[in-house]
């Protein structure tokens, strides 16, 4: 049987694998932090795109296309959170109105269907709350939010339950070519060999290309600075609200999240450390500035999180996808927006091209579905009761801003690619994420995630490298 090792453990990387996991072959994914969704894909906007603003002819205008019309079906197949809400990409300036023409063009030219050039007050009808300063929008019907993390997590189960193993904590540090085979060694000292390997590794994917291939490649790290409200602000947008584009990206948004609250960002700075993830208030405030330009009502005293991500760019400005001058070696890298909107796409397309080269048949038992963890929150009454009579820790709430049960926590550490830490679970049942965040639940969480996995609670993080506890607190002032 074919091995295949995939670097990265992003939704790409993550997508990839589970359609790989539809052929008979032996599928690795080595991930180099402790849990799927570490890196960009859990920290981004979580907007599946219409495909307007790609230019014509490039794959990131090919893919977006194809992924978006991928969300209706595979939302309902891997259960994950996803809403086809619409878009607006607001114009200020009458003078700017060729521009709107301009995305318009191009979004025909792409193939997106629905697209209106809409007048100001067609826009304010259908966003009651954006600025009175709005001359004009391009109005965008198949634009949609999706929980990034949670799709990724989504994806790596279903390919777990289809035999795709999934290693952690395990950093590459050299790749060669062995024979017809690939040996790929990690920081701790292992080494796998596979016939092929797919390179997902995001914002470190160049240094994966420039270990094996003399065609060098490069990425640099674009972080976007980010700011989340409660969800009482929730009514403020139900359809993400873009500024027109620039050169850097598409700007800064306002948009709902699939779970109520809302969302705007990011920044655009280019940085050299791919591990910088701080927040500025140099960034937050331009944050706060523009998203104030196009829904005013926003209060920052209603921010419950700020964060921030880091896009994998390309200096060739589009997708890199495909076999590498080195047999064996394929690239999906550059992989930046509209990447999460075409990722499901990519990973058909890469995973139908393995299969072609190796002739990999497709399994006969393959598990397309898979189901998320009950959602205690938005259950019914009768739903509750019949979840409770079946599993008793279902009727003990820990999160008490986003209902979330012990329940749900256990089942979250127990599933296929389980949580490991505190953020893991967090990912996969938003225990921490309400307003409080953390605040009230996190000791419980805590130990909850001792008694599953058995670890101590100083042993318990946050995430990889964020240690909670540093030592036990003196039991009484005699011992001092």
């Amino acid at each position: 049987m074919r091995k295949i090792i995939i670097i990265g453990g992003g939704i790409v990387g993550c997508a990839v694998a589970r359609e790989l996991s539809r052929y008979d072959a032996d599928i690795v994914v080595l991930e180099s932090c402790n849990d799927v969704s570490c890196g960009t894909t859990k920290a981004n906007s979580g907007i599946v795109h219409a495909g307007f603003d790609a230019k014509p002819g490039t794959l990131k205008a090919k893919f977006n296309l194809l992924g978006n019309a991928m969300f209706d079906k595979l939302s309902k197949e891997l259960d994950f959170p996803f809403r086809r809400n619409g878009a607006l990409v607001l114009c200020f300036d009458k003078e700017d109105f060729p521009r709107l023409g301009e995305l318009y063009n191009r979004g025909v030219d792409n193939g997106v269907e629905g697209l209106e050039v809409i007048t100001a007050e067609k826009a304010r009808q259908l966003e009651p709350y954006v600025s009175e300063e709005v001359v004009g929008a391009l109005y965008a019907k198949t634009s949609g939010i999706v929980s990034p993390y949670e799709m990724a997590i989504a994806y790596a189960e279903n390919a777990a339950t289809n035999g795709c193993e999934f290693l952690f904590d395990k950093k590459v540090v050299s790749i060669k070519s062995v024979g017809e085979k690939w040996s790929v060694t990690t920081e701790d000292g292992s080494e796998y060999v596979a016939d092929a390997v797919i390179n997902c590794a995001g914002v470190y994917a160049d240094d994966i290309n420039n270990m094996v291939c003399e065609k060098k490649i490069k990425i640099i790290p674009r972080k976007g600075e980010y700011m989340l409200y409660d969800k009482t602000c929730g009514y403020l947008a139900d359809r993400t609200i873009f500024q027109m584009p620039t050169k850097m990206g598409k700007g800064v948004l306002v948009a709902p999240t699939t779970h109520g609250n809302i969302i705007s960002g990011p920044t655009a700075n280019d940085v050299d450390d791919k591990e910088n993830l701080y927040t500025t208030y140099e960034g937050l405030e331009s944050v706060y500035t523009k998203s104030l330009k196009s829904v005013p009502s926003l209060n920052k005293r209603y921010v419950i999180r700020q964060f921030s991500g880091l896009r994998a760019h390309s200096v060739d400005g589009d997708f890199i996808i495909g076999e590498s001058e080195k047999k064996g070696f394929y690239n999906v890298a550059g992989i930046e927006s509209p990447g999460l909107t075409s990722a499901p796409a990519i990973a058909v397309y890469v995973a139908e091209e393995m299969a072609a080269k190796f002739s990999l048949g497709k399994k006969n038992d393959f598990i397309a579905t898979r189901k998320a963890i009950p959602h205690f929150a938005t259950m019914s009454d009768s739903e509750r009761s019949e979840l409770i009579k079946q599993n008793p820790l279902y009727g003990k709430i820990i999160c008490k801003c986003e209902v979330v049960t012990e329940g749900e926590i256990v089942d979250s550490i127990r599933r296929p690619v389980g949580a490991k830490d505190v953020d893991g679970v967090k990912r996969r049942t938003r225990a921490g994420m309400g307003k409080c965040q953390s605040g009230f639940c996190l000791e419980s969480v805590m130990e909850i995630i001792a008694r599953e996995t058995g670890k101590s609670f100083d042993e318990i993080q946050m995430c990889k490298g964020g240690k909670i506890v540093f030592g036990k607190a003196k039991n009484n002032r005699s011992e001092g």
